[in-house]
């Protein structure tokens, strides 16, 4: 499972940053714990993003991620990734399991509009 590529499309409802992911049963997965302002600032340049935006991510280097998460520690049952370069920290929940068995050393993320 290292290798693979996951693609989530988040969007604001009732003020929160969530997801929907039939594949891995979550529907409205908030984004809370400082994962939230990460988004913000991460999706500043794409118009309307709260509407929608495509999040591709995977624990391995490809060539279109603009953003590396690194794990900094575990937290209240989920794991907290920090965004060196803007100095920001982002709590992401136990849904993060979903996707990987074990917390991933790095989160290589890009962030798309919506085509």
């Amino acid at each position: 499972m290292n290798n693979s590529i996951f693609v989530i499309k988040p969007y604001k409802w009732e003020g929160l940053w969530v997801f929907d992911d039939a594949n891995v049963g979550l529907v409205k997965e908030p984004f809370v714990g400082g994962a939230d302002t990460m988004i913000d600032v991460a999706t500043a340049h794409i118009p309307n993003a709260e509407k929608g935006f495509l999040a591709v991510f995977s624990a391995s280097y490809f060539p279109d991620a603009q953003i590396v998460l690194e794990w900094a520690r575990a937290d209240g049952g989920g794991n907290v990734y920090r965004w060196k370069e803007k100095d920001m920290e982002g709590w992401l929940c136990p849904a993060l399991l979903r996707y990987f068995s074990d917390p991933p050393a790095k989160l290589y993320i890009q962030v798309k509009p919506i085509a």
